[in-house]
């Protein structure tokens, strides 16, 4: 019995001291592999450094800079391997030309991050890219993939000039409260990009089969919407004195500190939709939302948005309904480009003031104005005449 007891403590101890030197073998290794990692993205950028001057002071032509890079890559190779072939010294240039200041360089990403990130052409779409990466802990493939499907450009603040400054200033982690300059516009995309649910595009869809297909790629969808969303509820009960309701999906944003509704609509939407979700919406505010929640967000998910809605129904001029088109397939950069603009136009017209939408529709509106300076301006020459 005594030697079965020595035996059992003798396994514990043993298990327990090897838990505790893997923990700092493995510590060990994630600071070697941070310190190789940095290691390899400062040369990577002193490199580009390096071809970048020599073609600045040589002020050679293209295609005698192409046969230097071209020689340099072939010497590089057959030292160090195909890490220096010319595609690889392509990049490293590209590197430095998009972060010239090398302390503004992020120790938290990898060389094949900054790789992705120099395809990116816009400055401030990179910056923000960086800085979603980073605080969103996204992975290269899934970076790879923000950009292939155009996030930065699909959030709607980017149909207002004043709002793509202003979206710098979406904090990194860890998240504080809300800053004022931030806005629902900020963070809602459209259209919403739900390639991963590997839909037949084909086929007519039913709201169920999407909000299942939804759900089961929940982790996905998280990462679709962006930073600081969480999921709160599905089909989600709410009962009045006369009736009962079923909201689709709900989630909750930290950082807008307020709850997104999401209404899943398979056709073109409706105004009997937005009316729809606008109900859900106060509903929420009155029986849910805790007093320092902000006002809750409605989204109407459909597959085809519609001018004559965003310009007359209730989405005009509300800051808390959105209506957002979406696809469950990955077009081609410039199909996606046009999409994205025309889902901003809807957007602009939804929070354009009427008075704006008339000037801007309205042809002879110039005309009048320009007939009446003339008429004032005989008036004033007449009453001179008068005068002398």
């Amino acid at each position: 019995m005594r030697e079965t007891l020595n035996k059992r403590n003798a396994a514990v101890v043993s298990d327990r001291l090897y838990r505790a030197v893997r923990n700092v073998i493995q510590e060990a290794h994630g600071v070697v592999s941070r310190v190789a990692n940095w290691a390899m993205v400062e040369a990577n950028w002193r490199v580009g450094f390096l071809i970048v001057e020599d073609e600045q002071k040589g002020k050679r032509k293209a295609e005698y800079g192409k046969a230097v890079l071209r020689d340099l890559a072939r010497r590089l190779t057959a030292e160090y391997g195909s890490g220096y072939d010319e595609s690889n010294l392509r990049y490293m240039r590209l590197f430095y030309l998009a972060f010239p200041i090398r302390d503004a360089l992020r120790h938290e990403l990898s060389w094949t991050h900054y790789r992705s990130l120099t395809r990116v052409s816009d400055p401030i779409a990179r910056e923000w890219y960086m800085n979603e990466c980073i605080a969103s802990s996204w992975g290269t493939r899934y970076l790879d993939r923000q950009i292939a499907t155009q996030s930065y450009e699909r959030l709607l603040s980017g149909a207002n000039p004043d709002r793509r400054r202003k979206r710098k200033e979406l904090p990194l982690t860890p998240l504080p409260d809300k800053p004022k300059s931030l806005v629902p516009a900020d963070f809602i995309k459209n259209p919403m990009m739900l390639e991963f649910l590997s839909l037949p595009a084909e086929v007519k869809l039913r709201e169920t089969k999407l909000e299942s297909a939804l759900i089961s790629h929940l982790k996905d969808v998280l990462m679709e919407l962006g930073r600081g969303f969480c999921f709160v509820a599905r089909q989600k009960h709410m009962r009045t004195e006369t009736a009962d309701f079923f909201i689709d999906l709900v989630f909750y944003n930290s950082i807008l500190k307020c709850y997104f509704l999401i209404d899943l609509k398979v056709g073109r939407i409706t105004h009997q939709d937005v009316g729809q979700m606008d109900m859900y919406r106060r509903m929420y505010d009155e029986l849910v939302k805790q007093p320092d929640d902000n006002p809750t967000i409605g989204i109407v998910l459909c597959s085809e948005t519609d001018q004559a809605i965003a310009r007359y129904s209730i989405l005009k001029g509300n800051e808390q309904l959105f209506a957002v088109k979406y696809k469950t397939y990955l077009p081609d950069e410039e199909t996606l480009r046009r999409e994205i603009e025309a889902q901003k136009e809807l957007y602009r017209l939804q929070v354009q003031d009427t008075a704006e939408i008339e000037t801007l529709m309205s042809p002879v509106q110039p005309k009048r104005k320009l007939s009446s300076a003339k008429k004032n301006g005989k008036t004033k020459r007449r009453k001179g005449g008068k005068k002398s």
